[in-house]
């Protein structure tokens, strides 16, 4: 019993884990006030199974004329200098027995959201999800209700007309990308 408790627990899952970061960086300002979309940062996520954390030369683009002197970008301006990557803090995470690719999943239209929650609203990111087996079936055994259109994957804001309109597209996209709902083991257990 104690075993399955902890295993259903929050802690086990890391919904609302937050660790503190080594700088403050509000996805809400970026990705909500700014509009940046995800892949101007997370640039490898629609080629690559990882979504990757850029490089503080990404964020000197702009911060070389925005907030340049600012002292909570002191450590982004020291690692764009000398190259040392920011020592991030890893948030969303699955088991190393889970084979997770980004790129499979932006490519055929689920969008940031559905497993990050609505990042643009996040002051600091947290994890929303519990991105457990039962998260990840749920949504293979009917990803038309997931899906959308491929220039809205990265639109956190944007919601179907109505969960009809949902399926109708759903079903033609499953069909167009032909999108799999894959519910074998060795789809994620490889």
């Amino acid at each position: 019993v104690a075993g399955a408790w902890y295993y259903l627990t929050p802690k086990y899952s890391r919904v609302g884990y937050q660790p503190i970061q080594p700088v403050a960086f509000s996805h809400a300002t970026h990705a909500g006030q700014l509009g940046i979309d995800c892949r101007y940062c997370h640039n490898a996520v629609e080629r690559s199974w990882y979504s990757n954390i850029p490089a503080s030369s990404t964020c000197m683009n702009c911060h070389k004329q925005v907030l340049k002197d600012d002292p909570r970008l002191a450590l982004v301006r020291e690692s764009a200098q000398t190259g040392q990557p920011i020592p991030w803090v890893q948030v969303h995470r699955v088991p190393d027995f889970v084979y997770f690719n980004h790129s499979v999943h932006v490519d055929r239209g689920i969008s940031c959201v559905e497993c990050h929650g609505p990042v643009n609203k996040m002051e600091q990111i947290y994890h929303y999800q519990p991105l457990s087996m039962t998260f990840c079936l749920d949504c293979h055994r009917r990803p038309e209700l997931k899906l959308r259109p491929l220039d809205k994957i990265t639109d956190l804001n944007w919601r179907p007309e109505s969960a009809e309109t949902q399926r109708e597209f759903g079903l033609k996209a499953m069909k167009q990308w032909k999108v799999e709902s894959l519910q074998n083991c060795s789809a994620c257990h490889r």
